[in-house]
This record gives C-alpha cells, structure tokens and sequence, in this order.
C-alpha cells in the first residue's frame, strides 16, 4: 500500500523491516511463552498464534523504543506483553459477543466452547503480567494495570449500551478511548520507557499513539460496513448485528427519519438481518452521510497524530511512525 509521501516508509513492509529482528523474537516469544501445562490453554494459545494478525500493537512498541534509543531485551518482552493483553481482550471479546470467525477463521468460543476461551483468557492475561513483572519497573506495572482497568470499564460500558440507539458521539469516542486508544497509547509509553525516555517524551509519544489509536478504531468502524468479507476475515455489519451502534450509524441518525430508526432499532432487537436486510443499512449510512463522516473523524485523529509525531527529530523511526498513520487509514482489512 503506497502511501505516496517522499522519505517516508511506504508499504507495511517497509516499516516492519526497520524491526524485523525484533519482531521475530516476539513471535518467538510469544510462542514459548504460550505454553502451559494444561492442554486446552496451550492448544487455544497456538491456534491464535497461527492465526497472525496485524501484531500492529508489538511494531508500535518496538518502533517508539527506537526513536527514543533502544529497549533491548526489555523491549522485546514487552511487546510480547502487549500482544497478549490484546490477545486476551480478542478471546473475551469473542465470547461476550458471540463471535463465530476471527481472523476468517472459527472463533476460539466456538472451537471449545465459551467457559475454557474465557479460562484461557484470564490465563493470557495473568501470563503478561507475569513477563512484565521481570522488568521489576513499578512505572510498567502502573502502565499495564491502568490500561487494563480502562479495557475492562470499556467493555462493561459496551455491555450497558447493547442495542441501545441512544448512543452519542462523545458517549461513543469515550468507548474508543478505553476500548482501543488506551492500549495503543501504553504500547507506544512502554517503548519510550524500556529505551530510558524523558517524561515529557514519553507522553508525546503516548498521545501520538492515543490518536492513532482512535484513528484505527474509527477505520474499523467504517470497514464493517464497506469492506469485502474475505479481506476483513468477518461477516461485514457484524457490529450492528451484536447489538453495538458505531460511529458511521450515530452520525447518519442524527438526520434519521423515524422509520429509518425504526429499521435500525429492528436489527439492534433481532440481533441478525433477517427483517431488515444489511444493504438497506448500509444505504442508510452512505445516503446520510455517517460513512463519510466518521472517515473524515478519523483522518482528523491521524493527522492530529502525525503532528505530534512530527515534533521529535527526523529518523527513519519517526517517518515510520508518521508512515503508520496513513496506513492507518488507508487501510482494506
């Protein structure tokens, strides 16, 4: 994917390249420490490890170490950490939510069943705090716990919600923000102080990435909706069908006919698209502008990103850094 701006990195690949040594001790990582003595947790654990994903939280951990100096070892456990916690949240998520695919593959849940995925979840969950505890770094453990708490508030906050339209756009972008923005604004904070960062550096990377991180989201948000279903590896208007009103359908409803709610409130009910078919949805989005809308939400996040990340001094770090924020956004899947 180009992203057509000179001296910046320009495909994924490109960027993973600067920190592919360091990546591939992560997944090793990973790997090992998905281990367990009990079979289900292992089995579970490999089969998320093979169905990859983005590892998009590990590379802006290991990018934000480099720009500051180099985190080393440290560097390379706490991505590990990162990917776990997110992993973790993944297998729950799955579970409150009834998922069936992750991945384009079947979900954890439905592979063995609800109890051992949210079992092997905690299991994930107690195993990053056990790797971050070997850094002896009570500013880490701070880091992690209060993310952690924030993902939990989140999702507690998303329970309340389900299928309620009544859902505003700060009620929403408060959602991102412990949901998805936090984690990436730890991941970028934890490499910044594995490499020895400043304070005050260490919360400029950490709002860059909390702007990347909204940014992501709010792409997601729009993808489930106007993604093919075999690049974005689940059923599209997934979403909607959980019960949960996303950025693009708060925005179209604020110029909603009341039968255009209506339909709306009928897929939120049934939980399916049975009596209101996807495409009158998606029409309902596009027509009313909420698709459009919550792009441009997001391009105001990159770019509010890509100004924070612009302040620290050029290196081939920094442009891949900035690079990720258009990527970002530009992204299919």
């Amino acid at each position: 994917m180009a992203l057509g701006k000179a001296g910046r990195a320009s495909t994924a690949g490109e960027i993973i390249a600067l920190i592919g040594d360091e990546l591939a001790q992560v997944e090793e990582y990973l790997r090992e420490e998905s281990e367990a003595p009990v079979e289900a947790i292992t089995a579970i654990g490999r089969y998320l490890h093979a169905s990859g994903g983005k590892r998009l939280r590990p590379v802006l951990l290991l990018l934000s170490s480099r720009l500051i100096g180099d985190g080393g070892a440290s560097a390379i456990r706490l991505a590990a950490v990162v990917e776990l916690i997110h992993t973790a949240t993944l297998v729950h998520d799955d579970v409150i939510d009834g998922a069936d695919t992750r991945r384009g593959r079947p979900s954890p849940n439905v592979k063995w069943g609800n109890h051992r995925s949210v079992l092997a979840g905690d299991w994930l969950y107690m195993k990053a705090f056990q790797i971050a505890l070997r850094e002896a770094n009570f500013h880490i453990l701070d880091l992690l716990i209060a993310v952690t708490q924030l993902m939990v508030e989140g999702e507690l906050i998303q329970l309340e919600r389900l299928g309620s339209i009544r859902v505003s756009e700060s009620d929403y972008l408060d959602l991102v923000s412990r949901k998805t923005a936090a984690l990436f604004s730890a991941c970028a904070r934890l490499g910044a102080v594995c490499a020895g960062a400043t304070e005050r550096d260490e919360q400029r990377l950490g709002e860059y990435a909390w702007n990347l991180g909204m940014a992501f989201q709010l792409v997601d948000d729009v993808l489930d909706f106007t993604a093919a279903e075999e690049v974005l590896g689940k059923p599209v208007g997934s979403d909607l069908r959980e019960g949960k009103l996303t950025l693009p359908l708060i925005y179209a409803l604020e110029h909603a006919s009341p039968a255009d709610r209506v339909m709306v409130e009928t897929v939120l009910a049934d939980r399916s698209y049975e009596r209101v078919p996807f495409r009158a949805v998606l029409e309902l989005a596009e027509s009313l502008g909420g698709i459009r809308r919550a792009r441009l939400r997001a391009e105001e996040f990159a770019e509010t990103a890509r100004r924070m990340i612009e302040q620290f001094p050029p290196s081939p770090y920094q442009r891949a850094l900035s690079a990720l924020t258009e990527l970002v956004v530009e992204r299919e899947s």
